[in-house]
Order: C-alpha cells, then sequence, then structure tokens
C-alpha cells in the first residue's frame, strides 16, 4: 500500500529533520526549510507560530516517532529476530546510508540535544521525550525476544547510546569501522541476555 502524500505541514516538519540532520539546529534557517518542503515562506508562521523553536521541536518529535517505528520494520524483516539481530538491522541502515550517500547526515534529534539542550528547555524535552519512544520501542522487542524486562529497559539503553556514539564517530572518521565494531562486539551481549530467560 503506498505511503499517503505529506501535508505542506507534514513536509515543513519532514525538511527541519532532515536539514537539522545534516546541518544542526543553529545553521538551519526557517528559509531553507520553506524552500526544501516546497512550502511558501508564510506558510511557516501560520503553521509554525512558535517559530523555528516550535518547528525544531516537532521535528524532534517526528524523528523519534519514526525510529520507535523503524523498530516493527526492522523486526518484520529478520528471518530470525534476536536482539543481535535487531541490533545490527538499527546500525545497517547507518552503514548503507553511510557508504551510498556519504557522512553528511546524523541522527536529527542529538543534533539537536546539542545544539539546544541548554538553551531551549523545550527542545530538550522534546528530545529527551524521543529518545524515550525509540528507547521503549527497542525494550519492548527486546522482552518479546526473551530478554527479562528488569533488563530491557537498560540493554535499550545500551544499544542507542551505542549507535548513538557510533554514528558520531563514524562521521568524524568518515568511515563505518564504529558502527560494525558496535554491532561486533555488542551482538553476542544482546543475545546472551535473551538466552537468560527462564534462568
Amino acid at each position: 500500500m503506498a505511503e499517503r502524500e505529506r501535508t505542506p505541514r507534514e513536509r515543513m516538519v519532514f525538511s527541519a529533520a532532515q536539514l537539522i540532520r545534516r546541518e544542526g539546529v543553529v545553521s538551519t534557517g526557517m528559509r531553507e526549510v520553506a524552500v526544501d518542503a516546497g512550502a511558501p515562506r508564510g506558510s511557516l508562521q501560520h503553521y509554525f507560530p512558535g517559530g523555528k523553536t516550535q518547528l525544531v521541536d516537532e521535528a524532534v518529535d517526528w524523528a523519534g516517532g519514526y525510529a520507535a517505528r523503524r523498530v516493527a520494520r526492522f523486526l518484520a524483516d529478520l528471518p530470525e529476530p534476536t536482539p543481535g539481530a535487531l541490533f545490527a538491522a538499527m546500525v545497517r541502515q547507518w552503514t548503507d546510508e553511510y557508504e551510498t550517500a556519504g557522512f553528511s547526515g546524523g541522527c536529527p534529534v542529538a543534533a539537536a540535544t546539542v545544539d539546544c539542550a541548554e538553551s531551549a528547555d523545550s527542545t530538550r524535552r522534546a528530545a529527551s521525550a524521543a529518545f524515550g519512544r525509540w528507547t521503549s520501542a527497542v525494550a519492548d522487542a527486546l522482552t518479546g525476544m526473551g530478554v527479562p524486562g528488569e533488563r530491557a529497559g537498560a540493554l535499550a539503553t545500551l544499544m542507542i547510546s551505542s549507535l548513538e556514539g557510533a554514528i558520531l564517530l563514524a562521521r568524524a572518521e568518515r568511515d563505518v569501522r564504529p558502527l560494525t565494531t558496535v554491532v561486533r562486539e555488542l551482538g553476542p551481549v544482546l543475545d546472551a541476555a535473551a538466552r537468560t530467560k527462564g534462568d
């Protein structure tokens, strides 16, 4: 089934997220968002009366929802769902992008956190909520694969933290080595946690 076409407002939020992941919040201007979204500049004020801060917060929220929804898609595509295989799929999204399109993009939630956590409390809260949605989705998936509930949240945090750190290192080094390393080293730890069910 084809994905429905985004509304003008949704296009602007999506464009903001894409620009933030490449340029950061500071270098992403409202004019650039309007041009990228193919929207009249005046529509930004109509849809986002709170200005750039509102737009950034909504872009961060969108990114958190996207990451959380991707977890279910990754699971559905795994021939044998295991925690290590899920983590490998999460990381592969980034290695594939970097190997085919270069290292220009990162996580928009991380970019907004770095740029705005101290200057815009609403953006810090939006980033915290976005990471929380993503972590919850990963933790639920881990529980479904046999990881004890009391460990699932901690391991989900470990997975996301490792991925975010590897993304940063990969962009700095212009090399996917950090991404492949975290998969290789963390995968067995995650799979061992699932095997402890019932012990």
